[in-house]
């Protein structure tokens, strides 16, 4: 061992009190940080070195415990946490910002053409598959492609539905078809992406990590709580812009550039996101809890068993 800092920091765990909505905001407003999709490969690779060194207990000469933990989310944002291996860009924690930005600010901004409705729900769900893929278990590739059409029919079934309503309404309410489009398309898309676990269930541990089952019961909740996150960050992405953009609009300068519409959306759009995807993620804990009666029969009578003393369980609930 060599260098002055403690090896007893506890890394594999986040940073900050995940039993608190600040400690957990904190925590995924590092993980969700945009700037770190713009990481060359080598800060990347230093990052990478020092995380497994100091897992192995070697000690960088004059590493300090703020550089230490500073790598260590530069390490979580682009490595995935079972392989250890390099994800591709869109999707990285990082990158949901800056993706999701240009995909919700197009659609705003084309909300009026059906057409670009198809194709950005579309596109929509062809960058929030891959990080479904990076940060939950293995699916088939036609699981894969099953949610990823049955998600963008739903998304644009629900657009289309809304839209031909909305002609009924004040303008205004057209700008908001595409939030009921994304949130149809997550209530639709999270369930069959991870339908296995609805059939086998999840694993379930003590407060020791110790693990006591599967459970169907857990991974149902641990859904609910993910498809509330992901319809929560897109409430202020789009929510706010349109009433913003709905009074820009009626400016003389806005009338005069209407090129602007779709870069003054964009960056409306980016600058809630920043803000909604950690805020939402921290949401629920990422180690959620149920009580034991709340589990299958068969389930609880095993744990009574093996574990007389636990009555609550712990599991991952996924991103």
């Amino acid at each position: 061992m060599s260098g002055e800092l403690s090896l007893s920091i506890n890394i594999k765990e986040p940073r900050w009190d995940q039993g608190t909505f600040m400690g957990r905001a904190k925590h995924f407003f590092m993980v969700t940080d945009p700037r770190n999709v713009l990481l060359s490969s080598e800060t990347l690779e230093e990052a990478r070195v020092i995380v497994e060194n100091y897992r192995s207990g070697i000690v960088k000469s004059g590493l300090t415990e703020d550089e230490l933990w500073r790598a260590k989310y530069v390490y979580d944002s682009a490595f995935h946490p079972d392989t250890g291996e390099k994800m591709f860009v869109i999707g990285r924690m990082s990158a949901q910002v800056p993706m999701n930005m240009s995909i919700t600010g197009c659609m705003l901004t084309f909300y009026r053409y059906i057409t670009y409705l198809w194709f950005l729900n579309a596109e929509s769900k062809s960058e929030l598959l891959p990080f479904d893929m990076c940060l939950m278990c293995p699916s088939p590739c036609s699981q894969l492609g099953a949610a990823y059409v049955s998600a963008t029919t739903g998304a644009v079934v629900t657009a289309l539905g809304l839209k031909s309503l909305a002609t009924r309404l004040p303008p205004i309410v057209s700008r908001f078809v595409p939030f009921a489009a994304v949130a149809a398309a997550n209530c639709i898309n999270i369930p069959f992406m991870r339908q296995r676990e609805l059939k086998y269930g999840i694993p379930v541990t003590d407060e020791n990590g110790n693990r006591l089952g599967e459970s169907a019961y857990a991974a149902k909740q641990a859904i609910v709580q993910v498809v509330v996150s992901r319809i929560g960050m897109a409430v202020p992405a789009m929510a706010i812009p349109p009433v913003i953009m709905n009074a820009l609009e009626k400016k003389a300068f806005m009338k005069r550039f209407p090129v602007l519409n779709a870069p003054v959306q964009v960056a409306l759009v980016g600058l809630c996101l920043v803000f909604a995807t950690p805020l939402c993620c921290a949401l629920f804990p990422q180690k959620s809890s149920m009580s034991v009666s709340g589990l299958e029969p068969d389930l609880q009578e095993r744990i009574k068993q093996t574990s007389p003393h636990t009555t609550t369980v712990y599991f991952n609930k996924g991103l």
